[in-house]
């Protein structure tokens, strides 16, 4: 398989309070095209930056980062945002649905701030409602859904623009250890459906064992412990 994602010796720094905290420290990985890769480590362990820093979201303070052959660590504000809506997906923790539309809404209002034309949207959204198996729920407000329901129309919208890559951050932690493997089981079919590459992070070690690939973080650096 292709690679997709690559890191070269990607540190990242921030300043708490006058102190210098590493929170990636020399990274290097490499993700295959098409699979699901997991990034696993405890709380601080750096998963969460070194997902942004993939996603172009932030920007490695040294190293080099290549996302779907490109070196986006050289890319301007601009390109980078650009490559964010054509090439790449987000999925969060906290769903962050709008409350007082519904699921098709959801959805569809993604894809129109991304400049897909209406009839697309539409069509699409439904689409993607029915690949994440809530095709008998697009007109339930978020709050009439399960919590594993509100992250598949999360899951929906981050594929609705056919990205390449999908950046999951820890999207299973609210969720009972059924519903992770259900969420999983989803990435799985996609990956495979689609051609989507997913990368995760996750401390939860059923995940872990289904991903094809697992790298872990401790204390910004990648480590050999289990």
């Amino acid at each position: 398989m292709s690679e997709i994602i690559r890191t070269e010796n990607v540190i990242k720094t921030f300043n708490n309070a006058g102190n210098m905290v590493t929170a990636v420290g020399g990274v290097s990985i490499s993700v295959a095209n098409g699979n699901l890769t997991v990034l696993r480590g405890k709380s601080g362990s750096g998963k969460t930056t070194l997902i942004n820093l993939i996603g172009a979201l932030d920007s490695p303070d040294q190293g080099k980062i290549w996302v779907c052959g490109e070196e986006i660590t050289s890319m301007s504000v601009v390109q980078r945002e650009k490559l964010r809506r054509s090439r790449i997906g987000f999925v969060f923790q906290s769903v962050a649905l709008f409350g007082d539309m519904t699921a098709f809404e959801n959805v569809e209002f993604a894809m129109r701030v991304a400049g897909v034309r209406p009839k697309e949207c539409a069509e699409r959204a439904e689409e993607c409602l029915e690949m994440v198996g809530l095709s008998g729920r697009i007109r339930h407000l978020p709050q009439e859904l399960s919590g594993g329901e509100q992250q598949r129309v999360a899951i929906a919208r981050a594929i609705a623009h056919s990205p390449t890559l999908i950046l999951a951050d820890e999207p299973t932690a609210q969720l009972d250890t059924k519903m992770s493997l259900q969420i999983i089981k989803l990435f799985l079919t996609l990956a495979e459906a689609e051609g989507i590459t997913f990368v995760m992070s996750s401390h939860d070690p059923e995940i872990v064992d289904v991903a094809k690939s697992v790298y872990t973080l401790k204390d910004g650096e990648l480590s050999d412990e289990l």
